[in-house]
């Protein structure tokens, strides 16, 4: 019997090398042609007639959300021309409490109360846009600290150019360093945010990223608004945008700060989320993505930005065959030799995303818990990447995933300090 399973599991193991090398190649190359472009074009107008806008915050049993309000309270812009809402879908009324309670002492800032949340995130977004008279809607999700200047960075290109529909900044990470689950979900995410968000942004098919972006609203009403039940909200958002022949800006060199996932369950349900919607929106839109007025450079960007997540289900295919492999094999000596230069070899072949982790840890100056990353990714990498997989395999089989809420250290304790090193 070990013999018909070594035989078998190699032979899948060298068949699942394929497609490894082919997604490591790939992160290499976009990787590797990161260091060509060229800076952003900034905004340098002056004298602007600042727009309304709209600031939206959507929670859900997260009384974290009353920090991010605070902070958008104190965002340097005409005061007159701010509107904060805060779309409130808890189902604990403790959470609810907090909020009413933090109402009362701002009653500038708007409270909508939903008795659930159909629709999910996306539906609350829809409810709060009914009450929003700002030309511009900001999108916050609640464990995210604006800067003070954050609006003037953002509301610049609207008014530079009518076909710019949405603004983007760069994330970074408030509890980057409070363990190795949240160093490794960082520097997971510097990887969209340092090689392909700039690369995107480059070729002119940027996507939002759910939180730190700014959109106009008459396009939003124009395209039918968000698209409730969506995991990926954003994401499926970012596509009819292109479809509509409007831009979305990604403005590298400003960030804002919010929570990465620091416990093991929550990495794995964010990346398993992640992974889903964004399968289900290129199957949407794939007639578009394929045959659209897209260059074949733009083609394959967003392509590779919505199902990259395959590369995970290879690697896990690839490791699990190599394993069966290795332990069905007929017991002889170890060849020292041999193990140590196929495990290098193995290594090599599949190294392009951790490539690409490390030349954003650098660029994030954060190479300094590079080898913390690299041990994560290697024990703790595999079980996220089983989370990908089945994410990935639901959502081509179209089965239903409900909405979920990654815990948050800011829930328990909203005024969490900020200045702590992150």
């Amino acid at each position: 019997m070990l013999p018909i399973i070594h035989s078998t599991s190699l032979w899948l193991y060298n068949i699942f090398l394929i497609p490894t090398l082919f997604f490591s190649v790939l992160f290499y190359l976009i990787t590797i042609s990161n260091f060509f472009l060229k800076p952003d074009k900034k905004s340098v107008l002056k004298n602007i007639n600042w727009p309304k806008v709209t600031i939206q915050i959507p929670t859900r049993n997260e009384p974290v959300a009353i920090r991010c309000a605070k902070k958008c309270l104190e965002l340097d812009y005409p005061k007159e021309k701010v509107e904060i809402i805060i779309g409130d879908d808890s189902n604990d009324g403790a959470t609810t409490d907090i909020i009413k309670k933090f109402i009362k002492k701002h009653p500038k800032i708007k409270f909508l109360r939903r008795s659930s949340n159909i629709g999910f995130k996306a539906g609350n977004l829809n409810n709060m846009l009914k009450y929003s008279n700002g030309e511009i809607v900001v999108v916050f999700d609640s464990d995210f600290v604006p800067p003070r200047e954050f609006l003037k960075k953002v509301i610049p290109p609207f008014v530079e150019d009518e076909k710019v529909g949405c603004v983007q900044v760069k994330w970074k990470f408030l509890n980057l360093m409070h363990n190795r689950i949240s160093k490794l979900a960082s520097a997971i995410l510097m990887v969209y945010h340092q090689i392909i968000a700039p690369l995107n942004n480059r070729s002119g098919v940027s996507l939002l990223f759910g939180s730190g972006e700014a959109v106009r609203k008459s396009l939003l009403l124009k395209i039918g608004g968000w698209q409730e039940g969506s995991l990926t909200e954003d994401v499926e958002f970012s596509v009819r945008v292109l479809k509509n022949k409007y831009k979305t800006v990604y403005i590298s060199d400003f960030e804002i700060p919010g929570e990465a996932p620091f416990t093991l369950k929550g990495f794995f349900k964010q990346q398993k989320k992640w992974a889903y919607g964004n399968v289900r929106t290129f199957i949407q839109h794939a007639r578009w993505i394929i045959f659209g007025k897209l260059s074949l450079l733009q083609k394959f960007l967003v392509t590779f930005t919505l199902l990259g997540y395959a590369s995970a289900i290879f690697l896990v295919l690839f490791t699990a065959s190599g394993f069966i492999s290795f332990f069905s094999e007929t017991p002889a000596p170890i060849d020292f030799y041999k193990f140590f230069s196929e495990t290098g070899r193995i290594m090599l072949i599949s190294s392009g995303f951790l490539a690409a982790m490390i030349v954003a840890l650098s660029k994030e100056k954060r190479f300094g818990i590079a080898l913390s990353v690299l041990g994560s990714s290697l024990t703790i990498g595999f079980v996220i990447a089983v989370g990908v997989t089945i994410g990935f395999v639901n959502a081509l089989l179209g089965r239903k995933m409900d909405w979920f809420i990654i815990q948050k250290i800011g829930n328990k304790n909203p005024n969490w300090n900020l200045a702590k090193k992150h």
